[in-house]
């Protein structure tokens, strides 16, 4: 069992660390809990306040949607600039010649750096950018961009001028696109002429010129859209594909990003917004099918994003970090952007991928930047154990002293190479769990002090409280296995759907009152360690892409030889999870091959190619119960040739399940 497998933090990275021994975790951790006040304040003072907070009103909320509206605040009444903290501050504190981010382009001879006062006259000048183009406070920029400096330049633009930025990842479809804009009202779109993935050349701004389309269509008009010319000033893999490489630029709409930074000043007075100011929001993934907005304010993701950067990576002045997420995700919001250039650090920002030109690329990036904490997802590890341990063994990789993996549940056996291979056993692993909606790291090792169990995420971060829950709400205590829950506010978490507080209150709040509802399950072990076991709603982890069934079955039924259709997850052992598609074709329709590749092709269309199924199944007829719902426990067991489906009394048609079993595909 891997529960029994216990790995001891390395003695010398223990002596360093800022928690170094669990007695000091639990101490703080019980401080972090019973006096959130205390425990924040003394984070609150490493950064600048134009208006202080104030203690009484330091943390206010309520979970119990039975006692009024689902609220929670922190230090409400303050008021800061979350650019001039990350920026202009450290520079007063003597970091304006330190790098912020090593530029690591997708082809090997392409790469910049820029220090702290480099990136603040950049951000400058866009924020003036922003303000000819008649952006303000509060207005909202969607931003759909490669893995490039203009990318957190943008970001940082939008919170020095109060705007709202709304990255949607650049994998998205033209169609998910334009929702999302339609949905939070953009004003502005920034993206870029394109970008390369390895060989493969993407036309960003097509896509954007369809998006912009569609959201006319949808009835919102987005007035501006601002490019980066990228491609032809990076090494083209295939200089074949860019000889003919043109670009739309309507005139009264489109602008191109160096032209409008010329004449833009290098100084730009931060506009001081409330600490319970949106920030930023970022669509994820509803059980309706529907992406919601998930909405971050601005004065408690600074604490949060900060304190857990800083404790989980247990990051060093000299250090030099590098997370491989696209800041398209929460993941690269958190930990690429903000939390590090809070802390002063230097990272890394790659555009490429692990594969090209070599797959030796995340070994060779490390051992060339000399790179001490590197954060990657599961997906990516499993990916690269395939090759073996030859290619990472090319390369010296000793600066490294933490390794992290996000975005799913780790298995064993990636864990044990990582651990050993990779970090050669001395790196401690921070295994960590958290979700666009929390903000950081709510569940999680931290380096020097907790020992560890492969596959498990431990322990809860400060101010953190789960509790697992059985079905009726009930609390389960001690070794167990339940819903996974929060009784009580971190500064980090989401405060609200953009535009929906009643969908907020109902996903997240309803079904337990009191409490956050994570929609995970999660088990506790005989030592106190938690271990993620899973969604428990109609959800999907794809190579850590949440998304849901409704989602995707929505995209299926538009064909027009598509009656009916359900998706479930299926064990993927590279992507953790993949889709399996049930398909009831119209009446008199055939189910062939061209119908299963219309769908793949529908799919990746209108969500994006991440989406892509691995498995369309004809089903004639679906497993429902007498008053119509579809149950999905029997589809899971079809898609994994499970016959012990238990009971299936209550079936409308029990014959169906064989007829499923029978018509599963070969491969």
């Amino acid at each position: 069992m891997p529960e029994q497998n216990i790995f001891q933090p390395d003695p010398k990275l223990s002596r360093s660390s800022y928690i170094s021994s669990i007695q000091q975790y639990e101490e703080l951790y019980k401080l972090s809990i019973n006096h959130p006040e205390k425990f924040w304040n003394n984070v609150v003072k490493q950064f600048h306040w134009e208006t202080p907070a104030d203690s009484k009103n330091f943390m206010t909320y309520n979970f119990d949607i039975s006692k009024g509206p689902i609220s929670i605040k922190w230090m409400e009444g303050a008021s800061t600039n979350i650019c001039y903290n990350l920026l202009d501050r450290n520079i007063k504190n003597g970091h304006g010649d330190k790098i912020a981010f090593y530029w690591e382009g997708n082809h090997p001879e392409d790469y910049t750096r820029f220090t702290y006062r480099k990136l603040l006259e950049e951000v400058c000048r866009f924020a003036n950018v922003l303000k000819m183009h008649g952006v303000n406070k509060g207005d909202r920029v969607a931003i759909y961009m490669p893995m490039i400096m203009e990318t957190p330049i943008a970001m940082l633009a939008c919170s020095r001028i109060g705007a709202i930025h709304s990255i949607v990842f650049a994998g998205f479809s033209s169609d998910s696109l334009a929702e999302r804009m339609k949905d939070c009202q953009a004003k502005v779109l920034i993206t870029s002429d394109g970008a390369w993935r390895g060989e493969k050349l993407l036309h960003l701004k097509d896509i954007c010129d369809h998006a912009l389309e569609k959201a006319e269509e949808l009835g919102h008009h987005v007035e501006t859209c601002i490019v980066v010319k990228h491609i032809h000033r990076v090494t083209a893999p295939k200089p074949e594909l860019i000889e003919n490489f043109t670009v739309d630029m309507r005139d009264d709409r489109d602008f191109w990003w160096h032209d409008e930074m010329e004449e833009a000043e290098p100084s730009c007075y931060p506009e001081w917004t409330s600490a319970e100011d949106p920030l930023f929001m970022l669509y994820t993934s509803g059980s309706t099918g529907k992406p919601k907005g998930v909405l971050h304010t601005t004065g408690g993701y600074l604490l949060y994003s900060s304190t857990t950067f800083k404790l989980v990576f247990d990051y060093k002045p000299g250090d030099v970090y590098w997370c491989t997420a696209d800041i398209g995700w929460i993941t690269g919001h958190t930990y690429v952007v903000y939390g590090p250039l809070a802390n002063a650090a230097t990272s890394v920002m790659f555009e490429g991928t692990p594969f090209y030109p070599d797959n030796d690329r995340f070994w060779q990036v490390i051992d060339k930047y000399k790179v001490t904490q590197f954060y990657t997802a599961p997906t990516a590890i499993r990916s690269l154990m395939k090759f073996g341990d030859e290619p990472a063994l090319k390369h010296n990789l000793e600066s490294l002293k933490i390794l992290g993996s996000v975005g799913e549940p780790i298995n064993p056996e990636a864990w044990l190479w990582y651990y050993k291979v990779i970090g050669k056993e001395k790196c401690s692993i921070v295994d960590t769990f958290w979700q666009t909606e929390t903000g950081g790291h709510v569940i999680t090792p931290l380096p020097g002090c907790t020992p560890m169990k492969p596959g498990s995420a431990s322990f809860p971060f400060f101010g953190v409280k789960p509790m697992l829950l059985d079905e009726g709400g009930k609390e389960i205590q001690g070794e167990g296995e339940g819903y996974l829950v929060f009784s009580q506010p971190w500064p980090g978490m989401m405060r609200t759907v953009y535009n929906d507080h009643k969908r907020f209150e109902q996903t997240y709040f309803s079904k337990f009152p009191g409490y956050y509802c994570t929609g995970d399950g999660a088990r506790r072990d005989k030592d106190g360690y938690l271990w993620i076991t899973g969604r428990v709603d109609d959800m999907l982890n794809v190579s850590g892409h949440l998304m849901s069934t409704a989602e995707v079955e929505a995209v299926l039924t538009e064909h027009s030889r598509v009656s009916e259709a359900a998706v479930v997850s299926r064990p993927h052992p590279v992507k953790g999870e993949s889709l399996y598609c049930f398909i009831t074709p119209n009446q008199n329709e055939t189910f062939d091959k061209q119908l299963i590749d219309e769908l793949k092709v529908l799919v990746r269309e209108r969500i994006g190619p991440f989406a892509q199924p691995d498995a369309i199944q004809h089903a004639p007829g679906l497993p429902k119960t007498r008053s119509g719902k579809i149950m999905r426990r029997i589809l899971r067991k079809v898609a994994v040739n499970d016959r012990d489906v238990g009971d299936i009394s209550t079936l409308a048609d029990e014959q169906i399940v064989e007829v499923l079993f029978n018509n599963r595909p070969s491969k």
